[in-house]
């Protein structure tokens, strides 16, 4: 039967009895609707040729016979197509946006709390060939505040059917879904192809008349319909619950101490609550592997099996536990009407180094990873404020790279101490933070003069009103995200994993199988295509204080930053279990010698290593976010490019200024 569907993969192909977009302002309970509408039966994509994300699903309902497509149009103040997103919702609205067909209902979500701004969007919606439904949220907090809505005398004045809905109670969905259907039925016969002046409410707006008298005949249409429809029956003068929560929550001093502790605890989590989960799922891939590699016969396929896709698909999941907790903190501090109130309070600071106020919580969670910081930048609604955080978001001292700090500070500055009683390699901990926050600070200054540069917008904000986070909403947000990563970005990380390990695997040593495991896999790394590669770079390495094995070990960390310590190991004979606390990995790269008897490392170029990992972009995980983030692979390319370069010049700095000031 026409309109009934099964699952999501028939979101593209399947031939809709019915569209319906979805509008509203932002902060108006629209994503919530969408969800209980929708339930699980979502697609989230971009649309065509930007990065602004779109989100679709199907109307469930008990019956088979009619199950709408709903298309989530982007949260829109306005219609006046002076932004991306405004730009999308006309198209949208006229049948304009390839791949989408023209709605054939348009249901319009209005806050009841801040009805008479809401209205705007409504009115400029009704000028649309679409019917409108208008389904009101928020009763509950409008009644808190004082003020009766009365629905009935609402679609009376604007002409169009309004329906009270409160998605938490189940309230008003069925009414909803056949003021639809209704709507729907009455328009079939009068359909346009071209937008009309709207016949539904009563404004007299000709094409002849100016935008600004356009504008002053709506603003006095929605106050005259506010006026009739609306009443308060406040008569306390007593500050809002709210208002006294913003003294403290917006205040310039306890305001960032509440903003920081907030934080902390959003990064304590992302770094640590994590630990567990992800040393569980690294675990079980451990397991998966050795249970293949026991269970099938030795050779390629079997190598390819464990090494390239269980170690490929292992090396994506274990970021799922990250990410699942920053999305489930970003869903609730924007659905609590939180975030709002830290861009706020963070906006001045950020915006001294060309920085939008939200681009504080994706930077630190950055320091935990790139990747659910990047994805955190979907709440920056600027995109070149977005992508400005997005290329500098990986300078952030990410946990991956802790190993190789740790592994060059136990090798070459254990022990040592600063003015007699603090500890050299806390400082230098310290330096490698303080030197990524730097440069990321200075990058973002320089791209938002140069490249991303703008006009900066007015700071205005709405500060929407506190609520308690709805727990499904919250959930399958969080849900939906993950999947995106894991399907998206997945997908591009699979594919670099099985390159790599190929690298590495071919060609394979002629030489004869010795007894010691560790001194096979160190020949066969040597005599492999990474081997050769990293033979090819000494030459431009060398001036960084590294050698061929730094290199291969430079090209392998491509995978993961942390994977550098276990290539080093396999070199040194100690075994591709040695981590960065091994007595026995630590020796061997302090009793490394060249062919001439000196040694390969030195406390500078430990320290060149250090630095040269602080600021590159050792990360294929992060390059695929990117990419899936900005729908691009030239910002991808730029963002290796000049990381790269930035790392190379501090690496070279580093170790020929050492050797100058007679460190060598």
């Amino acid at each position: 039967m026409e309109g009934k569907v099964r699952d999501n993969k028939n979101i593209e192909t399947f031939e809709e009895s019915m569209v319906v977009a979805l509008a509203g302002n932002p902060n108006a309970g629209k994503t919530t609707l969408f969800n209980a509408l929708t339930g699980l039966r979502q697609k989230v994509a971009n649309y065509p040729g930007v990065t602004v994300e779109r989100v679709e699903g199907f109307w469930k309902s008990k019956s088979d016979d009619v199950q709408p497509r709903v298309i989530d149009l982007p949260g829109l103040y306005s219609l006046d197509a002076t932004s991306t997103d405004e730009l999308i919702a006309r198209n949208v609205l006229r049948g304009q946006m390839t791949g989408f067909p023209r709605p054939d209902v348009v249901v319009v979500v209005a806050d009841a709390s801040n009805l008479e701004r809401n209205l705007y969007l409504v009115t400029q919606l009704t000028e649309f060939d679409v019917p409108v439904v208008v389904a009101l949220t928020m009763l509950d907090l409008a009644a808190s505040h004082g003020l009766v809505i009365d629905s009935g005398k609402l679609q009376d004045l604007m002409g169009i059917p309004v329906v009270p809905v409160n998605v938490k109670r189940k309230i008003g969905l069925n009414e909803l879904r056949e003021a639809v259907l209704n709507a729907r039925s009455a328009a079939t016969a009068q359909a346009s192809t071209e937008p009309r002046e709207s016949e539904s409410i009563h404004l007299s707006l000709s094409d002849n008349e100016g935008a600004n008298a356009r504008i002053f005949q709506r603003y006095a249409f929605i106050a005259d319909v506010y006026q009739q429809a609306v009443s308060s029956n406040d008569t306390s003068d007593a500050p809002a619950f709210s208002e006294k929560l913003d003294s403290i929550l917006t205040h310039r001093f306890f305001g960032l101490l509440i903003l920081v502790m907030i934080l902390l605890v959003v990064f304590q989590a992302i770094f640590s609550w994590a630990t567990l989960p992800m040393d569980l799922l690294d675990a079980g891939f451990g397991s998966l592997g050795a249970f293949v590699s026991d269970a099938l016969p030795e050779g390629i396929i079997t190598d390819l099996i464990v090494d390239g896709v269980i170690a490929g698909v292992g090396g994506i999941l274990i970021f799922l536990p990250q990410i699942l907790l920053l999305f489930l903190f970003i869903s609730v501090l924007e659905d609590s009407g939180y975030m709002a109130r830290a861009a706020f309070l963070l906006d001045k600071l950020m915006s001294r180094f060309g920085l939008h106020g939200k681009a504080f919580l994706p930077l630190m969670s950055s320091f935990a990873c790139a990747i659910p910081g990047i994805m955190a930048t979907r709440t920056i609604e600027n995109k070149r404020d977005r992508l400005a955080t997005i290329l500098i978001a990986p300078f952030m001292s990410c946990s991956a790279r802790l190993p190789v700090y740790a592994l060059m500070i136990a090798a070459f500055f254990s022990g040592k101490t600063v003015l007699g009683f603090v500890s050299l390699g806390a400082v230098l901990m310290l330096a490698m933070y303080a030197l990524g926050i730097g440069v990321a600070i200075v990058a973002g200054f320089v791209f938002k003069k140069t490249i991303l540069k703008s006009p900066p917008p007015p700071f205005v904000m709405e500060l929407p009103p506190y609520r308690l986070p709805n727990i499904r909403t919250v959930f399958q947000n969080m849900l939906s995200r993950s999947w995106l990563f894991v399907k998206r970005a997945g997908t591009i990380i699979l594919l670099i994993s099985i390159v790599l390990w190929g690298l590495m695997y071919f060609p394979r040593s002629d030489s004869p199988a010795s007894s010691d495991q560790d001194k096979t896999a160190s020949a066969q790394l040597e005599n492999s295509y990474a081997g050769a590669l990293g033979k090819t770079i000494e030459p431009v390495i060398k001036p960084l204080g590294f050698d061929w094995k730094v290199g291969v070990a430079i090209v392998a960390s491509f995978a993961a930053r942390e994977v550098l310590v276990s290539t080093l190991s396999i070199i040194y004979n100690v075994g591709e279990d040695g981590d960065e606390e091994s007595p026995t990995l630590i020796k061997a790269i302090r009793d490394a010698k060249k062919t001439d008897g000196n040694p390969v490392w030195t406390p500078l170029s430990a320290l060149s290593l250090m630095v040269f990992f602080v600021l590159a972009m050792q990360c294929m995980s992060t390059l695929a976010i990117v990419r899936r983030e900005t729908n691009s692979w030239g910002w991808v390319a730029f963002m290796f490019g000049y990381m790269t370069v930035l790392a190379y010049a501090a690496s070279f700095l580093t170790y020929q200024g050492g050797k100058l000031l007679g460190f060598g």
